[in-house]
């Protein structure tokens, strides 16, 4: 199969390469278009009470959406800054669409005890379509910033969600700008050439392009992240980048056997080709477990990452063996030091690592179970402006109601729905819970009660008040709903669908890894020790963020918990990119296996021949993961370091000591399978023709 196609891509090299280069066309014009796309809300899953109640009151409550204005200054008193103030919001109370703005000198709790600052709420009309609201948005923002102060900050509402995806789009710009210069100088000194490290970067220009055509296409039936944007393109730059370079490293070698540039090309496909199809199918299926959960967000996610990978995929397969037709003569075949082994230092560690395979496992288990151990006390939440960069006006608002209001002032509240039916003595006892509710009817005689919650919107002080009501309130007809219902409900749904999306993922990588190598104790053994570098990174993401130790060296800061998009989408990455190099070295053992018959030397030997891949392939990872993380978004930090970790951690001490270590223990074992699945690997499992070893002779570059 694999040959076949390598054949179409180079008998006609150049018709695929223009293919792909209307397809980047496409990605970088039409793709670009989700940046105006972008959803803030993720925590929204179907069919949940928070969400069911939220729509009622769209339908329901005249009131709309709302944002904030904050003005500070010395003295807010100020008689030429009040006139100011007042002019500003009349003339916000007189655009289309603003339904109230409340005078802040009269209302009780919009101006500051210290006199330093002072809020102004603008609450939308209900029932406007998304133009209006963008107009009315726009210009009650703009009319708050004419006020001459010293600081005057609006956000909140639709206009926050405007304000991270323009973040998010400067975020990957700059993010691009930092990664691939540095890629392109590290390919090059592993290459020693610019046409060789040149074409593993045109893989992740493919990528990016993907990942953004990709959103776009599933922005146009569902919402979109703000996350997205970061996460998919970093995982179709990093990823890209591996493929490319394992096709590459593969096709110098084969160059060494043949001057014939095609059938080097189509040796390449057919052995290294292998692993990518593979690992693309591996990373898909890791992600498929986020499909598992009702979130549209989890969904959304895995959907459009899991069609970056498939992108980059394609691309290596497709793309690079046409590039390399057309200008591979050009590329130098790889050098052999006379009188040295290739990747000897790579054949020491894994000779090192079978000798004392006991001692190797004693120690490196131990150790990543330590790591992991934070792991036990995480919780997430759904998190705020603090998560933001310091120079985001949301965040600098987020500041400044810190710095002069009462804790809890601006925080949303929790929204209880009492519908006709609900009991006046169950009511009562709802709102004995809390001192600050607020009351106002709806139309039907549903009323509503806004409760404010101390501490943070989704602490566990609001967390808990929400699980409070719905005790109290029985069967009767009351919903709950506001960031911390979502929270409470996101959670409930997280601990009823992760261990089928586990079952899902780890069935799906099972049966994939069985078919790539015919055992069935390699799957198993490929997915123990994965999880333990999963677990041992995410434990270090707690001990970081969550904890707060050493954020500050990162950019971020201790938050008590991590953000909900974290855990599940690191999770769900790092396992498929663990599978990544775990596949690069599987491969060079069964070809070495295939052609030896000796099971201890195919282990030195696959990780003497696949070493110096893993090892540039994670850390041109962490550059671009690394990169990602200057934007000092919260949810991007978490992410960006917890998939460098697993990277790094699996690619060093998990591949370079564990699995030479449990390869070696295992012995012939390894590769065992039952009779009748034996059978059925020979007959049904993808295989192609494993090329004639390449002759270790010098040649001159």
């Amino acid at each position: 199969m694999l040959t076949t196609l390598a054949r179409a891509a180079t008998r006609r090299p150049l018709t695929v390469i223009v293919l792909w280069v209307l397809f980047l066309l496409l990605g970088f014009g039409l793709g670009t278009g989700v940046f105006s796309r972008l959803s803030d809300n993720v925590a929204d899953i179907p069919g949940t009470e928070s969400e069911a109640a939220a729509q009622y009151l769209d339908r329901s409550d005249p009131a709309g959406e709302s944002i904030t204005g904050v003005v500070e200054s010395t003295a807010v008193s100020d008689p030429a800054l009040r006139a100011q103030v007042e002019r500003a919001v009349a003339d916000v109370r007189a655009l289309d669409g603003v339904a109230a703005v409340p005078d802040p000198y009269a209302t009780p709790g919009l101006t500051a005890e210290d006199g330093r600052a002072l809020i102004i709420p603008v609450t939308l009309e209900g029932g406007l379509d998304d133009t209006a609201e963008e107009d009315a948005v726009n210009a009650a923002a703009e009319r708050i910033r004419q006020i001459d102060a010293p600081e005057v900050r609006v956000s909140g509402g639709p206009l926050l969600g405007t304000q991270i995806g323009e973040r998010a789009q400067e975020d990957v710009r700059n993010a691009e700008l930092i990664s691939l210069p540095v890629v392109l100088a590290l390919l090059l000194v592993v290459f020693g050439g610019l046409r060789a490290a040149a074409l593993p970067l045109v893989i992740a220009v493919s990528g990016i392009a993907g990942a953004f055509l990709a959103l776009f296409l599933f922005s146009e039936v569902t919402d979109i992240s703000v996350y997205a944007i970061q996460v998919t393109t970093m995982l179709g730059l990093g990823l890209a980048v591996d493929y490319g370079l394992l096709m590459v490293v593969r096709f110098r070698e084969e160059r060494r056997s043949t001057e014939d540039v095609v059938e080097a090309v189509h040796r390449t496909v057919a052995a290294a080709g292998r692993t990518v199809l593979f690992s693309g199918l591996t990373v898909a299926v890791s992600l498929t477990g986020l499909l598992v959960f009702p979130s549209v967000f989890l969904r959304s996610m895995g959907l459009a990452v899991a069609a970056v990978v498939v992108v980059d995929m394609l691309a290596a397969l497709t793309l690079l063996p046409a590039l390399l037709a057309r200008f591979g003569g050009r590329i130098a075949p790889a050098k052999v030091r006379p009188g040295r082994e290739e990747g000897h230092v790579f054949a020491r560690l894994a000779r090192f690592s079978a000798r004392r395979r006991v001692a190797v496992v004693a120690t490196v288990v131990p150790v990543l179970l330590v790591l992991a151990l934070p792991v036990t006390g995480m919780t997430i939440n759904l998190g705020d402006a603090k998560q933001l960069p310091s120079s985001t006006e949301a965040r600098q608002l987020y500041d400044t109601l810190d710095a002069h209001f009462p804790p809890g002032t601006g925080v949303s509240p929790i929204t209880v729905v009492l519908k006709p039916g609900a009991q006046t003595g169950t009511v009562d006892r709802i709102r004995a819970l809390s001192p600050a509710v607020e009351s106002h009817p709806l139309p039907g005689g549903t009323t509503v009660l806004r409760v404010r919650p101390p501490g943070s919107v989704d602490g566990p002080e609001a967390t808990a008040l929400v699980e409070r009501i719905r005790d109290v309130r029985g069967d009767e007809p009351i919903e709950v709903t506001g960031p911390a219902a979502r929270l409470v409900d996101f959670r409930e749904m997280l601990a009823e669908r992760a261990p089928w999306a586990a079952v899902t993922v780890l069935a799906g990588i099972f049966a994939l890894l069985f078919a790539f190598t015919g055992s069935l104790l390699i799957p198993l053994r490929t997915i123990l020790t994965t999880l333990l570098s999963l677990g041992a990174a995410l434990g270090v993401v707690v001990w970081v963020f969550q904890d707060g130790h050493l954020a500050g060296l990162l950019g971020g800061e201790g938050l008590d918990a991590l953000s909900l998009t974290a855990p599940p989408l690191i999770v769900a990455i790092a396992f498929g990119l663990a599978m990544d190099y775990e596949l690069f070295i599987l491969a060079r053992m069964r070809e070495a296996r295939q052609r030896t018959g000796d099971d201890q030397e195919a282990v030195v030997t696959g990780l003497r021949r696949s070493g110096r891949v893993v090892t540039c392939a994670a850390l041109l990872l962490a550059v671009v993961f690394g990169a990602f993380m200057t934007g000092g978004f919260a949810p991007i930090l978490q992410i960006g370091l917890g998939l460098t970790l697993a990277v790094l951690i699996d690619a060093t001490v998990v591949r370079m000591l564990l699995v030479p270590a449990t390869m070696s223990l295992l012995g012939r074992r390894a590769w065992w399978a039952p009779t009748a699945l034996r059978r059925a690997h020979d007959r049904f499992g993808l295989r192609e023709e494993t090329p004639t070893p390449a002759p270790r002779v010098t040649t001159k570059a």
